[in-house]
């Protein structure tokens, strides 16, 4: 046998040592899989004692299981003022799509809830949006009611990708002209269509329904009336910093899924009865 075995990796050349490599490899692999596979497991059973064991000190240890890479929102968990044990606090699991409100070991709400698609949508000029909902700890800065949708410049280009349409900015103090003469301008607080003879015309604009003129999407200018959606968000918004929320939404079929562009989605009835149970400051644990 030890003779066969000499013969082998002497006369087999590197296709011996080639089959060694690929299974030191693989081994190699294996054991970080596993590795990764404990963590994974080991981080589920903590946030789970969490949730059902009232356990903060397993709530504080969050943070070092998440990546968060956004500057932005690196300071925004820093400023987080800190709250007493005995106060509530806001969990949000991911994974599970579902919101806990507690205090002192009990559930005062819960709920379905809908959160980032992880969908990546491509920048014009380079870079990408990820839509993502942040994983760490987080504070109620704010409380809205009625809330108006100021859309991004990632909706209008993500609606003209959607509908094989280009994209038009509207700049403050620009005009667009279209091919049949009329001209698409700012006039007070809102985008107008002026035809030859001058008149104006107020145009439309709301959620999937953007103002399209030769075969473009215009983006109008923040601070117009076209620039603010009204109901998109439900009746009412928990503002979290940096852009993201707990609030309602006109989608009460996407509630359950992961689908967002990185809020945090409630039907409206639940967004209205968790609002009038928080109070700005509370600790929202995203996981």
């Amino acid at each position: 046998m030890k003779a066969a075995v000499v013969r082998f990796f002497g006369h087999g050349g590197g296709a011996a040592w080639y089959l060694i490599a690929a299974m030191l490899i693989v081994t190699a692999l294996s054991t970080a899989l596993f590795v990764n596979t404990m963590v994974a497991v080991r981080f589920q059973r903590d946030v789970t004692r969490m949730v059902f064991e009232d356990d903060t000190d397993l709530l504080e240890r969050i943070d070092a299981y998440q990546d968060v890479a956004d500057s932005a929102l690196q300071r925004e968990l820093a400023a987080a003022p800190e709250k007493p044990r005995t106060d509530p606090y806001i969990v949000v699991s991911i994974e599970d799509h579902r919101l806990w409100y507690r205090r002192a070991g009990e559930v005062l709400f819960t709920t379905e809830v809908a959160t980032g698609s992880g969908k990546t949508l491509v920048k014009e000029g380079g870079g990408a949006y990820k839509f993502d909902t942040p994983r760490g700890k987080l504070v109620i800065r704010s409380k809205e009611e009625d809330p108006v949708w100021v859309p991004p410049d990632w909706h209008f280009q993500e609606q003209a990708q959607k509908r094989g349409l280009g994209v038009a900015r509207l700049r403050p103090g620009e005009s667009l002209r279209m091919a049949d003469g009329s001209v698409i301008a700012v006039s007070g607080d809102d985008v107008v269509r002026r035809d030859a003879s001058g008149r104006e015309t107020v145009l439309q604009a709301t959620d999937g329904r953007e103002i399209v003129a030769d075969g473009k999407i215009v983006v109008p200018p923040v601070g117009t009336n076209q620039r603010k959606y009204k109901g998109v968000l439900g009746a009412r918004r928990l503002n979290m910093g940096d852009g993201y929320a707990l609030h309602g939404t006109n989608q009460p079929a996407s509630i359950g899924r992961a689908v967002s562009h990185g809020c945090v989605r409630l039907r409206n009835e639940d967004i209205a009865k968790l609002y009038d149970m928080v109070s700005v400051g509370t600790p929202v644990f995203i996981y």
